[in-house]
């Protein structure tokens, strides 16, 4: 069987075949140097828009993937990103300590070893939180015939209780993970990078070239891209659908709850409703590529977050969502299916 990743039905074009994360990094490159030498632009903010893109983008390709297999909106994909954050917290404030485990700065970082230790627990707890409601709700709705419209709400739903358990547990004051160092590297057009945003950055490469590596070389990938083109013809040919959407959903979930983390790192502050305030964007990323395209996401995660950025250099940066949902507006009226979408009705 020839296998293709096509979106919503099976009516999306994918990217080409020959497109890769190395065509994506050069085209966010281009855009950097093209923003950059605009003189009404700082280049120091369209540097910091690239850095929020990845983030973005780690929770943008996880919502897409979703929608590909499952063909509904995850509201609480935003509260994903929260779980791992205060997963990772817990582990950094209060478990690793207690095994003495306490570590200082870690080189020009303001965050020490445990970080590290504590990233992959973080990703764990979301991508467990993601198939255990998928177990325990939505496929028990999927079962019964329920609709895409009705799987959303009940995700909103989700998201509050979600939201309203990290409030019970943490409180809903302002955390941080612990901050060691304020080092800054200067380099020319007045750009100014925190080393954590260089953690970020590798970070994300790492996890979003390991995606399109797992989607076009494992066959895991190749079921899951089966299961999204057609999901009764790949139980036929003997793919375990099940076991492909709780693949998806553990993806979904870890690349989200990795993206709380750099988030709560990136800001320096940790609150229940961080992922709920980063849901427009996401789905913004995920309208601008093409609903249900991963790649597409990608790329919309980049233009969302340069956008975002730039923005705050005319208008209070408080509105950076409403400038998100503003190019999802506009995507949706112009052009329905996205940057790589096909044309025609969606």
């Amino acid at each position: 069987m020839t296998v293709r990743w096509q979106n919503i039905g099976g009516k999306l074009p994918r990217l080409p075949r020959w497109w890769t994360p190395a065509h994506t990094a050069a085209a966010v490159a281009l855009l950097v140097v093209a923003l950059g030498i605009l003189p009404v632009l700082k280049m120091s903010l369209v540097v910091n828009g690239v850095f929020l893109g990845g983030i973005i983008a780690l929770g943008a390709i996880g919502l897409s993937l979703v929608f590909g297999i499952l063909n509904f909106a995850n509201v609480a994909h935003g509260d994903y990103m929260i779980t791992g954050a205060y997963v990772a917290f817990f582990f950094i404030d209060s478990f690793l300590p207690l095994l003495g485990i306490e570590g200082q700065g870690l080189g020009p970082f303001t965050f020490g070893y445990p970080l590290l230790i504590a990233l992959p627990f973080g990703a764990l707890a979301g991508a467990v939180a993601a198939i255990a409601l998928d177990s325990l709700i939505y496929r028990r709705l999927r079962l019964r015939g329920a609709n895409a419209a009705v799987l959303a709400m009940t995700s909103l739903g989700l998201a509050i209780a979600i939201r309203g358990l990290a409030q019970i547990i943490w409180g809903t004051q302002v955390l941080s993970y612990p901050r060691e160092s304020r080092q800054v590297f200067h380099l020319p057009l007045d750009v100014r990078i925190p080393p954590d945003s260089l953690f970020i950055a590798v970070v994300a490469i790492i996890l979003v070239v390991s995606v399109y590596l797992l989607l076009t070389r494992t066959r895991m990938g190749k079921a899951m891209r089966a299961t999204a083109d057609n999901p009764d013809l790949a139980l036929v040919t003997g793919i375990n659908t099940q076991r492909v959407i709780w693949a998806t959903w553990a993806i979904g979930g870890g690349l989200a709850a990795i993206a709380g983390v750099l988030l709560a790192v990136s800001q320096a502050q940790l609150l229940p409703i961080m992922g709920w305030k980063f849901l427009i964007p996401l789905f913004a990323a995920v309208v601008l590529g093409g609903i249900g395209n991963p790649y597409g996401a990608l790329v919309g995660a980049f233009i969302i977050g340069v956008t975002m950025e730039v923005s705050t250099q005319w208008i209070n940066p408080s509105y950076k969502p409403a400038v998100a949902f503003a190019i999802m507006i506009v995507m949706l009226l112009a052009r329905p299916r996205g940057l790589f979408g096909g044309s025609g009705p969606g």
